[in-house]
């Protein structure tokens, strides 16, 4: 019988704001991993345990869900004024693919964190007590993201009394500035926060989707390119829960097929079939105005506590509370009058918004702005928590890399 040894890499196991991943330092890794490639990509699969045909996860560490399926690599950053690069990989579940296509802003809580818990801010800049700023470079999209993380007795305080929807806990508040955050994406529409110059878009999909065969959408890129549709003319009330989306196999393909022709328009893949292959981007979500509803913990968010409702999509699947980025996405088009989010949170100006998601609520600021002719926004802000889960090592079989 053939037997290969496992190798152990250091490695943490971090939660960030409504997601889990593991955590590398760049010096830690294998040498043929320390570059992009297949190394690092086998590396990250085995790590997680995919492709995995069950989808559980049994074997990695891994949680089987868009969430808990993603591994980080954090270096002494190479760019002026800047603590720490970040580079996030979105490990798919079932596929053999490691998306890189984008950030998670969930995850770049951690990395805040993470980046004093690893040496990688000048301790001279550390306070005693109170909060270290941590400037990250965000290395999939090439953005700036400063992190406020609260430091006690010298060290990076997780423990707190701010509560997260989606969470189950308290812990220590982090606040978030992501810094010029419109998407410069490889396509056509790079460096445009409207990839098509309209608010809103009326997008061809098949009559099997929506009668008459064209469906007004939001088209952004901010924070990560999203893809927004009212909730109504998707025959939804945007108060739905997870069970109800995930459970239905043919609203999962359909909300798939739009996010492939909206991926198209966006100008981030030259063919359809491309999106197969591009899960993490871009996201799709369903906006509507404000009702009650009762959350997936159990409470009731009324009418009056939020200014819209979201529903959004990740990997495939209704996502079980925001992610970061696309909250971004969702405060900066808030901001812009006559988008489907402004509209649906009543429309006008407005510097910050508080939205329902299927845990809860969040609220989430942007500063948007006119500028000769085209809509720009300079930052977006929310606050989240993070936290060390493990420490030690990570082992995966000697023939994985």
């Amino acid at each position: 019988m053939s037997q290969v040894a496992q190798i152990r890499i250091p490695a943490t196991y971090m939660r960030g704001g409504t997601s889990k991943g593991v955590f590398f330092r760049l010096e830690d890794m294998p040498e043929s991993c320390r570059v992009p490639g297949e190394s690092r990509n086998r590396l990250f699969q085995r790590v997680i345990g995919s492709p995995d045909p069950y989808a559980k996860h049994i074997d990695g560490m891994g949680g089987a869900t868009s969430s808990t399926s993603k591994c980080v690599i954090l270096s002494k950053s190479s760019h002026p004024d800047h603590d720490v690069d970040y580079l996030y990989g979105q490990v798919s579940i079932d596929t053999d693919f490691v998306d890189w296509s984008g950030n998670c802003g969930n995850l770049s809580t951690a990395a805040g964190a993470f980046a004093i818990h690893a040496g990688y801010v000048d301790p001279a800049r550390i306070p005693r007590n109170g909060i270290c700023v941590v400037r990250i470079w965000q290395a999939n999209i090439g953005k700036t993201i400063v992190a406020h993380v609260p430091v006690s007795n010298g060290q990076v305080q997780e423990t707190g009394d701010f509560e997260l929807d989606g969470v189950t806990f308290p812990a220590a508040e982090i606040v978030l500035e992501f810094m010029d955050p419109a998407d410069e994406g490889e396509g056509d529409g790079g460096g445009s926060m409207f990839p098509t110059g309209n608010l809103v878009d009326d997008l061809d999909v098949p009559e099997s989707l929506v009668a008459g065969g064209k469906l007004k959408v939001t088209l952004i890129n901010a924070g990560i390119p999203t893809i927004f549709v009212n909730a109504a003319d998707i025959g939804y009330r945007g108060t739905e829960l997870q069970d109800v989306i995930n459970g239905d196999a043919k609203a999962l393909a359909g909300f798939e097929t739009l996010r492939a022709i909206g991926a198209l328009k966006m100008g981030l893949i030259k063919k359809i079939e491309d999106a197969a292959k591009r899960q993490h981007t871009p996201k799709i979500a369903f906006v509507s105005s404000p009702i009650d509803y009762v959350s997936s913990s159990g409470k009731t968010i009324k009418a009056g506590d939020v200014d819209l409702l979201v529903r959004a999509l990740s990997m495939g699947k209704l996502h079980h509370a925001m992610m970061g980025t696309a909250a971004v996405a969702i405060g900066t088009a808030a901001a812009v009058p006559g988008t489907l989010v402004n509209l649906a949170a009543g429309g006008g100006e407005r510097q910050s918004v508080r939205f329902g998601h299927p845990s809860g609520t969040l609220r989430v600021g942007a500063e948007a702005r006119l500028v000769d002719g085209q809509w720009t926004v300079t930052k977006a802000v929310m606050s989240r928590s993070a936290r060390i889960l493990m420490e030690g090592w990570v082992r995966v079989p000697g023939d994985t890399i």
